[in-house]
């Protein structure tokens, strides 16, 4: 059975299609945000001081920015660039423990 979705709006001199675009806008915004409060760990700032959150807040756009910016040009959505990003952190994290470990025997 196809996926059926009802869209509403309290403005009744909208067309179906107007509704239709409104939604598309808004729901960019939704992914936005779901990538700030994921992605950039926006909500777990730990600072109590004003200019260190506000520093936070700054950092957390910027680096959603910068997801964006590496989704688009290697055209894979935000969730498995972070994937990635990590999983390079660790075998990195990994190989230098290796190193370490062969430095000591």
């Amino acid at each position: 059975m196809p996926h059926q979705l009802y869209l509403t709006c309290s403005d009744l001199t909208c067309t179906a299609k107007d509704i239709e675009i409104i939604y598309k806008k808004r729901w960019s915004i939704e992914v936005f945000h779901k990538t700030i409060k994921s992605n950039t760990a926006l909500a777990k700032s730990p600072t109590k001081v004003p200019l260190t959150q506000g520093n936070h807040v700054f950092m957390s756009i910027y680096s959603a920015f910068k997801l964006e910016c590496l989704s688009l040009k290697y055209k894979m959505n935000h969730f498995a660039l972070k994937a990635k990003l990590y999983m390079r952190a660790i075998r990195q994290a990994f190989d230098e423990l290796k190193r370490l470990e062969a430095c000591i025997a």
